[in-house]
């Protein structure tokens, strides 16, 4: 366990590097803790050798290690109430009647992205548990728009590609034939279906069998694999000191062009938590921060993807904004 003033000088250490990025140094920490400078000097490098700072080799400030930041989480930070402008941003999502749940959420930490210049991910329920509840095409400009919706009210679309040669008739006959057949069908079994249900039967209703089956298995395929996954602000962090290596920067991109490595920021429980570089299971040099989110049940999750000195304080008390006002 750290003295007091340990504790003090853990917290102003992390809140400073926090705040400007440079290491900290004890000269201007001293009047804030009323002591010498070789007391701090003493005392920081008591929490070097124990495994709360990090000397870096440009500076002879110390700056958090991950033993530090997760010290200061648990047992030093104090969640901030919000600014009223971050209040007002947030409450115009909140009380516009007229957008679906899915669009208050993913609006709602498109906002959080830009407040907090991190990067907002949403995942929504898996598709194993929403069900086709009905697909409807919409012709336009010699294209077709299919609009999947589920169950739990979720809605997808996409531009299907079909040849010049299909009819709009053909098309709204595999529309009925995939509603009459496939309707409650878990979104993650509809192409399985469709493969081995549809596929051998489709071509009894319609001449242009092999197209539109094909455009209609790629749809499904996608809504299915996507399970209704949004992010905002995916190049917020390379405005950060310690993202201004090419390779790094590259990796890192790549992560979040990853779907499977995106899913891994899933929440488990309902609590918000926060995981620090390793902990994250996503990459060493980030924290993420994230909660889960049940509405008719339906379970979600929403995450905030920073740097490990984020302002820990800030993004705790906006996820739970928005947690409260989503499940409210």
């Amino acid at each position: 366990m750290l003295n007091e003033r340990r504790r003090k000088l853990l917290k102003l250490i992390v809140e400073e590097y926090i705040k400007n990025a440079i290491p900290v140094g004890s000269s201007g920490l001293c009047d804030m803790l009323n002591c010498s400078s070789a007391t701090i000097r003493n005392e920081m490098a008591y929490l070097e050798e124990n495994g709360y700072l990090e000397k870096t080799h440009t500076s002879s400030g110390r700056i958090p290690s991950e033993m530090g930041y997760r010290y200061y989480v648990d047992n030093l930070m104090e969640p901030r109430k919000m600014t009223g402008e971050d209040v007002l941003k947030l409450q115009r999502i909140f009380d516009n009647k007229s957008l679906v749940l899915s669009d208050v959420i993913t609006k709602s930490m498109e906002i959080i992205s830009e407040i907090t210049n991190c990067t907002s991910v949403v995942l929504g329920a898996n598709s194993a548990y929403n069900k086709l509840k009905q697909v409807e095409v919409v012709p336009f400009d010699n294209k077709v728009l299919a609009i999947v919706i589920t169950d739990k009210g979720h809605i997808e679309h996409k531009e299907l590609k079909v040849d010049d040669g299909v009819s709009t008739t053909e098309i709204k006959k595999v529309v009925e034939l995939i509603n009459k057949l496939l309707v409650g069908t878990p979104l993650d079994e509809i192409s399985s279906k469709l493969e081995f249900e549809i596929k051998p039967i489709i071509g009894n209703y319609v001449k242009s069998h092999e197209t539109l089956y094909q455009a209609f298995y790629n749809a499904f395929n996608e809504f299915s694999f996507k399970s209704h996954m949004h992010m905002a602000g995916r190049t917020k962090l390379l405005d950060y000191r310690e993202f201004d290596n090419v390779s790094k920067v590259k990796e890192l991109l790549n992560k979040f062009d990853d779907d499977n490595m995106v899913k891994k920021i899933e929440a488990d429980n309902n609590d918000i938590n926060v995981y620090i570089g390793h902990e994250s299971n996503f990459d060493d040099d980030v924290s993420v921060i994230k909660t889960k989110y049940v509405v008719n049940g339906e379970e979600g999750t929403i995450a905030i993807v920073g740097p490990k000195r984020m302002d820990y304080e800030r993004v705790v008390s906006l996820l739970d904004f928005i947690k409260h006002n989503i499940e409210r």
